[in-house]
């Protein structure tokens, strides 16, 4: 393994940015678009030499200090019975939502077993690559999870249906989210055994909730995810506004931030706490040197100890190939004197 992103997940100062972009083996790469006409999104991700393929196409193009492994965050369905599919120009559906208390799930089933195909594509990854850069996991968290649990289909930016449900029956609620939390512990423990040198949790839309909600029933949860991995975590909430001290006493070693948050601001606040992000994605969409200067300009405002450079959110579908290129060299012709 190429250890410059772990030292720098480890609050190390590096002696340039580690980097990676969220989704970098994705849509904008047209290999990509290719294979997946042969396979569906299920297929694709169930199938372990595919999802290998699909992995390495950014490693391919540029070379990234961390591939993240091409799965999705509603894999842990699988083990609580919740079905799911993906339907083109709505996204996740779930066929048997949760919508009232008796609908929770009372247990799993064994989460290796349900998920052997990511296990499988974790080891093909430290095979191929992974003496040459650091292989990262991941998973969502129980919030994001609960959430389309609940609405069934994406329910938009304000996620009315889980905040309903957390009004309606409270109790079912912080039972639904032990419940993902559950499976989550073991879902990342297995990640970490079948190769993952980073954990990354994406509890995307916990960033909606207000600070004595996510302090009451999701900080717990996610200390007991962070304290069931043995290699470095991160943690990532969409728009965390006041939430920022919250996630960093999470137990995740680094906060990913998305663009919304000044950075040098987001630093000061943290302190030691490392930090991962967070250009702004449709910078992408701009010119190289654009690109190359807005990225320098995240960087100066990180410093060289504990920042793993990144985007403050998945990158854009439409995003040129060679402007994730010149955002990743950007940070490997960097030098901190």
């Amino acid at each position: 393994m190429s250890d410059l992103l772990v030292r720098a997940a480890r609050g190390e100062r590096t002696e340039r940015p580690p980097v990676w972009l969220m989704r970098q083996a994705g849509r904008y790469i047209p290999e990509y678009r290719d294979i997946r006409e042969d396979y569906t999104f299920k297929e694709a991700i169930s199938t372990p030499e595919v999802a290998e393929r699909i992995t390495l196409l950014p490693w391919d193009i540029f070379e990234p200090d961390g591939l993240v492994m091409f799965s999705d965050i509603l894999t842990v369905l699988e083990p609580l019975g919740l079905d799911y599919h993906i339907e083109s120009g709505t996204g996740p559906v779930i066929e048997n939502p949760v919508t009232r208390p008796s609908e929770v799930p009372d247990g799993h089933t064994d989460v290796r077993e349900e998920l052997d195909y990511v296990g499988a594509l974790l080891e093909r990854l430290q095979r191929s690559v992974g003496d040459q850069t650091s292989i990262i996991g991941f998973t969502g968290g129980p919030f994001t999870l609960a959430a389309y649990a609940v609405a069934g289909q994406p329910a938009g930016k304000k996620q009315k249906p889980i905040r309903r449900f957390r009004v309606e029956y409270p109790e079912a609620f912080r039972s639904l989210l032990e419940r993902f939390a559950d499976v989550v512990v073991e879902y990342v423990e297995y990640q970490v055994e079948a190769g993952a040198d980073l954990i990354q949790l994406f509890d995307t839309y916990a960033g909606l909730l207000t600070p004595d909600d996510y302090r009451e029933f999701v900080q717990p949860l996610h200390q007991r995810i962070f304290d069931a991995c043995d290699v470095p975590t991160v943690v990532f909430a969409r728009n965390p506004g006041g939430k920022l001290d919250l996630l960093a006493d999470s137990g995740a070693d680094v906060v990913s931030l998305d663009w919304t948050l000044d950075l040098r601001d987001a630093r000061e606040q943290l302190g030691d706490t490392p930090v991962q992000g967070n250009l702004d994605p449709s910078y992408l969409l701009g010119d190289e040197a654009f690109v190359r200067e807005k990225t320098a300009e995240v960087i100066e405002k990180a410093g060289p100890e504990g920042h793993i450079l990144n985007l403050g959110h998945g990158i854009d579908r439409e995003t040129p190939v060679e402007n994730a290129q010149a955002f990743v060299e950007t940070a490997k012709e960097w030098s901190w004197e």
